[in-house]
C-alpha cells in the first residue's frame, strides 16, 4: 500500500506524495465493491425513495459560520470554473487554486454546474456535489457502506500490487487513454483527447482485472479514514515491516496545511488531474477532503461485507 516517489516517471508529476509512504503490507478481508461510480440515475432513485436533501441544498447556519455575512449563507457548492487568462499553478500566498474554484450558489447534484445546469442526459455520470454524510447516506440505504483506504486501494490495484495505475505499469498502453484525466495546459486549457473535457459516464474507459472501473480519474471518491499526513508511518510501525490488518485509519483528522478542518480521505483523482498539476491518478497517492464540502469533482462508491 502507497506509492514511489512518481517524479521522474512519465506522467509522474511534481509532488513526491510524502504521505503515501512508507509502503507497507497490509491484509483485508474480502468484499464487493461497485464496479463503478454511484451515478446521477442512482442517486435520484435514493433522493425519490427517502426525500434526502444533500449538504448543498442545505442553507448554511450561521452559527457554523460566524461572522459571516448574512447574504453569503446561500445554498450551494463549489465548481471548477477554467480561468480565461493564464495563471500561475502555485504562488507565495498558497491559495492560487481560488482563481479556478469558486463558491456557486445554487450548484448541488442535480444542477452540476450551477443553477443553470441539469441533468438532462447525464444519469449514467457519477453523481457530484456529494459531501461525506451524502455518500454515508446513500450507502446506507442501499445496503453497503463506503471503503476504508486499504480497502479502497486494494480494489483499485486489481491484484497487480506495486503497478503505479490499476491497469499496469504504463500511463497509455499502445496510445490508448485508460482514463478520464486532464489534457492540455491546467486549468485553462482541456484539450479533451481522451474524448472527455469534463465528467465521463461511467464505465467508458477499461476496468481493471477485478472488473472495476473508474479507479483512476473521473471523480474522486470518498474514503472513510480520517486524513493524516503521517498514518502510513504509524501504520507501519518504527522499522517500517509490521503487517497492518483491516485498518480503519486514525482516531482524528489533522492537516497541517489547514489544522482546524476535518477531512476524509478521497482517492483516485479526477477528470481535473493532470501531471501538471495533480497526478493522482497514479493508484497508491492519497487526497483529502473537507468532509461538509462537495465540488463537481467528488463523487463515491460503495462496498459491501461478504
Amino acid at each position: 500500500m502507497g506509492c514511489a516517489d512518481p517524479r521522474g516517471m512519465p506522467f509522474g508529476g511534481v509532488d513526491p506524495m510524502d504521505d503515501a509512504r512508507p509502503i507497507h503490507r497490509v491484509r483485508v478481508r474480502g468484499l464487493w465493491v461497485d464496479r463503478t461510480e454511484v451515478t446521477n440515475d442512482q442517486f435520484g432513485d435514493f433522493v425519490a425513495a427517502t426525500g434526502y436533501v444533500t449538504v448543498a441544498e442545505r442553507t448554511p447556519r450561521a452559527e457554523d459560520f460566524p461572522g459571516a455575512p448574512p447574504e453569503n449563507l446561500v445554498a450551494g457548492s463549489i465548481v471548477f470554473t477554467p480561468p480565461d487568462v493564464f495563471v500561475p499553478l502555485r504562488d507565495a500566498t498558497g491559495r492560487a487554486h481560488l482563481q479556478w474554484w469558486a463558491y456557486l450558489p445554487g450548484a448541488d447534484w442535480r444542477h452540476p454546474a450551477g443553477p443553470g445546469s441539469d441533468l438532462e442526459g447525464r444519469g449514467r455520470d457519477p453523481v457530484v456535489h456529494v459531501a461525506y454524510e451524502d455518500a454515508e447516506a446513500y450507502a446506507r440505504w442501499a445496503g453497503k457502506r463506503l471503503p476504508t483506504e486499504a480497502e479502497w486501494e486494494f480494489a483499485a490495484r486489481g491484484g497487480m500490487t506495486g503497478a503505479p495505475y490499476p491497469w499496469g505499469t504504463e500511463f497509455r498502453p499502445s496510445g490508448r487513454w485508460m482514463a478520464n484525466t486532464w489534457q492540455g495546459r491546467f486549468p485553462g486549457e482541456n484539450t479533451a483527447e481522451d474524448g472527455f473535457a469534463g465528467l465521463a459516464p461511467v464505465a467508458s474507459f477499461p476496468a481493471n482485472d477485478y472488473g472495476l472501473h473508474d479507479m483512476s480519474g473521473n471523480v474522486w471518491e470518498w474514503c472513510t479514514d480520517w486524513y493524516r499526513p503521517d498514518t502510513y508511518r504509524i501504520d507501519a510501525g518504527p522499522d517500517g515491516r509490521l503487517v497492518v490488518r483491516d485498518p480503519h485509519g486514525p482516531a482524528a483528522s489533522f492537516d497541517p496545511q489547514e489544522p482546524g478542518q476535518a477531512k476524509r480521505a478521497q482517492r483516485g483523482g479526477s477528470y481535473l488531474c493532470s501531471e501538471e498539476y495533480c497526478s493522482r491518478y497514479i493508484v497508491g497517492t492519497r487526497g483529502k477532503g473537507e468532509v461538509s464540502s462537495a465540488t463537481n469533482h467528488i463523487g463515491f462508491r460503495c462496498v459491501k461485507d461478504p
